[in-house]
C-alpha cells in the first residue's frame, strides 16, 4: 500500500475537559485534554484532531487556551473545529496553534465560508467536517449541531461540493457508529473517498484494531481518527500503528520522549 496511513487522537472538548459519547448522545467526562493529549502525542500520534463540542461564545477562551497549550507541548499538527462561524474564528484557531481547522454547521448554511477560508488561508488549512447518519441504501444524510439537526443535504453532493469550494480535506464521522465500537460504516466511507480527491479521515466505529485494520483494506481513507478505545485504556496508538504495519499496511512507527508535565 504506498499511501502512508495517519493515526489521528480525536479529543471532543467540553469546556475544560473531554467527553465522549454514544452516536453524539449521553456525553461524559472522560479527562483533560491537557492529560490525554501529551499521552497520545508520546504514544506516536500523527495528530490531534479537538472538536469544541458546545462552541458557546462564552466557553471560546478556554477552547482557544486549549488549542495555544497542546501546540506548545506537542509537535504534531492539530485541528481545531467546533463553532466556526467566520473567517475571523478561523484566524483566531490558527493562530492559537491550530494547523487546520475544522467547519460543519456554517458551511452547511453558507458555504462560501470554505471558499472564504480556503482562499485567505489555504486549502490545506481547510478540512470538511461531515457528520453523516444513513436515510436509506447507499444514502446519507449530513446533520449538524453534533449530529441533532437534518439538513437535508446528501452527504456524496456536499462532500463534492466542498472539495470544489476549497476543502482540502474532509473529516467523515458516521452518527451511527459514533461510540458504538461495533466497526466503520465502510460503505459510507467508501462511497466518499471515490467521490473525491482529496483526503479522508475516518471518525466513528473504531473499537478494535481488526476494525482500523479492515477500514484501511476495504477504502481509499488517508487517516483514521480514534477516541473511545484511547481514552479507556483499550488500545494505545503505538498497538494500533504495530498491528497496521504487521497487516502490510504503511504507517509512522516513531514514538517519542516524554513531554514535559
Amino acid at each position: 500500500m504506498s499511501r502512508k496511513i495517519r493515526v489521528i487522537a480525536r479529543l471532543d472538548i467540553k469546556g475544560h475537559n473531554v467527553i465522549k459519547g454514544i452516536q453524539l448522545e449521553g456525553l461524559r467526562v472522560v479527562g483533560k485534554p491537557e492529560v490525554l493529549a501529551p499521552r497520545y502525542y508520546e504514544q506516536g500520534a500523527d495528530e490531534i484532531l479537538y472538536i469544541d463540542s458546545v462552541a458557546s461564545l462564552y466557553q471560546r477562551d478556554s477552547f482557544l487556551q486549549i488549542v495555544r497549550s497542546t501546540a506548545e507541548n506537542t509537535f504534531v499538527p492539530i485541528t481545531a473545529g467546533g463553532g466556526v462561524r467566520t473567517g475571523d474564528d478561523i484566524r483566531k484557531l490558527l493562530r492559537a496553534g491550530a494547523d487546520k481547522v475544522a467547519v460543519n454547521t456554517a458551511a452547511i448554511q453558507n458555504p462560501a465560508l470554505i471558499r472564504e477560508g480556503a482562499e485567505i488561508f489555504g486549502s490545506q488549512c481547510i478540512v470538511l467536517s461531515i457528520q453523516a447518519k444513513r436515510v436509506a441504501e447507499e444514502q446519507w444524510e449530513a446533520y449538524t449541531n453534533n449530529g441533532r439537526e437534518k439538513t437535508g443535504v446528501h452527504v456524496l453532493d456536499w462532500a463534492k461540493k466542498g472539495v470544489r469550494l476549497g476543502a482540502g480535506e474532509i473529516l467523515l464521522t458516521s452518527v451511527d457508529n459514533e461510540g458504538m465500537k461495533m466497526g466503520f460504516d465502510i460503505d459510507l466511507l467508501k462511497a466518499v473517498c471515490n467521490a473525491v480527491n482529496v483526503p479522508v479521515i475516518a471518525s466513528g466505529g473504531a473499537g478494535n484494531v481488526e476494525h482500523i485494520n479492515e477500514v484501511i483494506k476495504k477504502t481509499k481513507l488517508d487517516a483514521v481518527s480514534v477516541a473511545s478505545v484511547l481514552h479507556y485504556g483499550q488500545l494505545d496508538i503505538q498497538e494500533i500503528k504495530r498491528s497496521l504495519s504487521e497487516n502490510g499496511i504503511d504507517v509512522r512507527l516513531a514514538t517519542r520522549p516524554r513531554t514535559a508535565t
